[in-house]
């Protein structure tokens, strides 16, 4: 279903100096693979980074084909990273990585080809009965896999994962999903409004990974707290009508 389609990969970084040359000898493989099928435009977005993490996107990136480099000029999270990468993408389908390859970057061709004309968003999902964690912390895990169960209860798409932010999106997406977060909870909250939006969503097994470089940026208790304000919003919206 590629061709003559346009992939857009977006890839937030916040000091992420120390696993950059590794994600772009991950990368290249599975971009030369998907050019047989898209044209393919990669955006690297830097968030406000303080160490050397631009200095080496120029390095490792400014000769790839395709690939652009986006600065903030100031740290702006997750969310706001998402917003920008919407903003600026061009393609059909697009997809989201992570900088510290937690997730191998060729799960991107298998989320694509789950997609058919009723599919909107394709995500991985590590607590899938099929997917697996290996060498994260168990109480991030807990958290988020039980926030996970509480959404799958209250959505109207039943995921198994709704806080992983590797996904694919089509480009309608951003078009008629506006969400408010600038932090991690938006990878979330962007699932759910499309949910109730009447947009449809599969899930693919995975494998989460520990991080193998740098340290990780979210802050746990601001976040959990993030998800009890959301899911109270939902709860609201299903019991009295208010608007999410």
């Amino acid at each position: 279903m590629g061709m003559g389609k346009k992939l857009s990969i977006i890839i937030p970084f916040y000091n992420e100096q120390e696993g950059i040359k590794q994600l772009k000898e991950k990368l290249v493989p599975t971009t030369d693979r998907l050019k047989r099928s898209y044209d393919i435009e990669i955006l690297l977005i830097d968030d406000g980074s303080t160490d050397k993490t631009n200095e080496l996107l120029h390095k490792y990136f400014d000769n790839m084909q395709g690939a652009k480099i986006i600065v903030h000029e100031k740290n702006m999270n997750l969310g706001a990273a998402h917003r920008t990468g919407f903003s600026q993408a061009t393609g059909d389908f697009i997809a989201f990585l992570d900088s510290d390859c937690t997730y191998d970057p060729n799960l991107i061709e298998k989320m694509l080809s789950l997609f058919d004309e009723n599919t909107d968003i394709v995500t991985v999902s590590p607590y899938h009965p099929r997917g697996r964690i290996e060498n994260v912390p168990r109480y991030r895990m807990f958290l988020s896999k039980s926030v996970s169960m509480i959404y799958r209860m209250l959505s109207p798409i039943k995921l198994y994962t709704y806080t992983a932010m590797v996904r694919v999106y089509r480009n309608r997406i951003p078009e008629s999903v506006h969400f408010r977060s600038n932090n991690f909870l938006a990878v979330t909250e962007i699932m759910i409004r499309a949910a109730f939006l009447g947009f449809k969503a599969k899930e693919i097994p995975a494998v989460l990974h520990g991080r193998q470089f740098g340290v990780s940026k979210l802050k746990t208790m601001r976040v959990m707290r993030d998800h009890l304000s959301l899911l109270r919003d939902i709860l609201l919206y299903k019991l009295v009508g208010r608007s999410l």
